[in-house]
């Protein structure tokens, strides 16, 4: 069966990513909840997004499962559905050798780049299963890094890894639910995180150099697209790259 109907909840809604994704999808028709901790920014993109008919601005911390629960409880109660869980929320740590990171610096990244997809999945799964028609979509923001790492990124490299799993996980524990999950690895997507690779960034040999970056919006549709197919069809992983960023090959 296609769920037409089109309701949405994007994490890390504020910035980059998150945003390009929500204006695609607030063009196409989507009503999304706009998550994220700096509610400025957030009402910024609800803004561009056509302002309060299509948004809900939802300012938290989604590393709770207390916060979580809150953001899709205002969902039920606004929409009473949710169609697509866009899990993009993420953070890096300093480039820095491992054993100079500070236990904080690792459980920060690990908090929100796996710890509240964990928890944000947990809850759109059982809205989906409960509503009716029953069923959805979940796209989970792995990376580049979730296939191979930068130098001195373990916090970051091991969570996107482990993204790749619960991407798995729940797709298979929940086909008889008529659930559908993806994974949309970026690389090299222009944000704010990304601007240091415009000065030059530590390569594998030891070099520094200026990587080339693509338009965030091709992102945003890339999502937009994911989102669109029907739940008989899923777009498992997908790699969307500034094509020549060194990742294929040796660099």
């Amino acid at each position: 069966m296609s769920i037409t109907l089109k309701t949405a909840i994007i994490t890390g809604a504020g910035t980059g990513v998150g945003k390009a994704a929500a204006l695609a999808m607030a063009a196409d028709g989507y009503k999304i909840a706009l998550v994220g901790r700096r509610k400025e920014l957030l009402e910024k993109t609800a803004a561009a997004c056509g302002g309060a008919d299509a948004t809900l601005v939802l300012a938290t911390d989604i590393t709770t499962p207390q916060a979580v629960k809150a953001v899709f409880s205002a969902v039920q109660s606004a929409w009473g559905r949710l169609d697509v869980l866009f899990n993009n929320a993420g953070m890096g740590a300093p480039a820095i050798p491992m054993e100079d990171l500070s236990f904080e610096q690792w459980q920060a990244v690990v908090n929100i780049n796996l710890t509240a997809m964990f928890l944000c999945s947990q809850e759109a799964i059982r809205m989906m299963k409960a509503q009716t028609p029953k069923g959805g979509r979940i796209i989970n923001n792995g990376s580049i890094s979730a296939h191979a790492p930068r130098p001195y990124s373990a916090p970051y490299t091991a969570t996107k890894h482990a993204v790749t799993g619960l991407t798995k996980s729940i797709s298979l524990d929940n086909r008889e639910h008529n659930i559908v999950c993806s994974q949309i690895d970026i690389g090299n997507a222009a944000t704010e995180m990304t601007e240091r690779m415009a000065k030059g960034v530590p390569q594998a040999n030891g070099t520094m150099m200026v990587e080339p970056r693509m338009d965030v919006a091709h992102v945003g549709q890339t999502v937009l697209q994911m989102a669109k197919f029907p739940l008989e069809t899923n777009v498992q992983f997908i790699t969307i790259m500034a094509s020549k960023m060194p990742f294929v090959g040796r660099g």
